[in-house]
């Protein structure tokens, strides 16, 4: 390990092999940082927090705080941090609630840009975009593989689904299927996210399967228990179209549609 001597370690911090701790930095009680995470100068790491391997933390981030929710008494609640993901400057993650589950969970090999802010019992997929200033509010769950623009932010208790995109500003207060395009304020879907899709791999049949299940779900004129009933016909043939499926019926609140 190496630990800047200006840095504050709790006692009761585990720090696996490789851990790097920047100037003036505080580790507090119960945080785990596992082998090679590299924290920068002045950040805050707060516990219950559990902190994978490999990860970059910038300078001045305030890691595993306090819930920002009036309701919280100070009942113990963690944040877990996968492996992987560079986390920048000045963003903030709380930890969970009693009432949420108790845990705020981010995956791995995530990209979080500066000043996000991931609140409490958020649960974060793997491989995501959070570009400068996305800002989600408490319960959101972000799947895998999402791009949201800068200046991007959800509603508490809002989904968005894998491999989804939210343009720059998108004011997102409703679902968010997978694989769509969404953009403006409110955010409306404007279509599906071929470009990203192409980039993970998708092929031609795949991506012509979900352009269907979206033209049954937005642009038939269907109401959405007809257009459900489309999809399921179209999930027969294709996985993705049968992953859309289960999140509609999944979902708590209303779709962006």
């Amino acid at each position: 390990m190496r630990i800047h001597p200006t840095a504050i370690v709790d006692p009761s911090a585990r720090l696996a092999p490789g851990v790097e701790v920047g100037p003036y930095s505080v580790i507090g009680a119960e945080v785990e940082i596992g082998a090679g995470t590299q924290v920068g100068p002045h950040v805050v790491i707060d516990g219950p927090t559990r902190i994978g391997p490999g990860n970059r933390i910038a300078a001045f981030a305030a890691i595993g705080g306090d819930p920002q929710d009036k309701k919280h008494a100070g009942e113990r609640t963690e944040l877990v941090i996968g492996a992987g993901n560079t986390i920048r400057e000045y963003v903030t993650i709380n930890r969970g609630t009693r009432d949420g589950g108790g845990m705020t969970r981010v995956g791995d090999d995530n990209w979080i840009m500066a000043y996000v802010h991931i609140a409490h019992d958020c649960q974060v997929g793997s491989h995501t975009v959070l570009a400068n200033n996305v800002t989600l509010a408490g319960h959101v769950e972000v799947g895998d593989h999402v791009i949201m623009g800068g200046f991007a932010g959800m509603h508490q208790f809002c989904r968005i689904g894998a491999h989804a995109f939210a343009a720059m500003y998108a004011a997102i207060n409703r679902d968010v299927p997978p694989f769509c395009y969404v953009a403006g304020q409110f955010a409306e879907a404007r279509g599906v996210n071929i470009e990203g899709l192409k980039r993970r791999g998708f092929g031609a049949e795949r991506i012509a399967a979900i352009k269907r299940a979206y033209r049954a779900l937005y642009m038939s004129g269907l109401a959405l228990a007809d257009a459900r009933e489309r999809l399921a016909t179209l999930s027969e043939a294709s996985d993705d179209v049968a992953d859309m499926l289960r999140f509609i019926e999944s979902s708590q609140r209303p779709l962006v549609r």
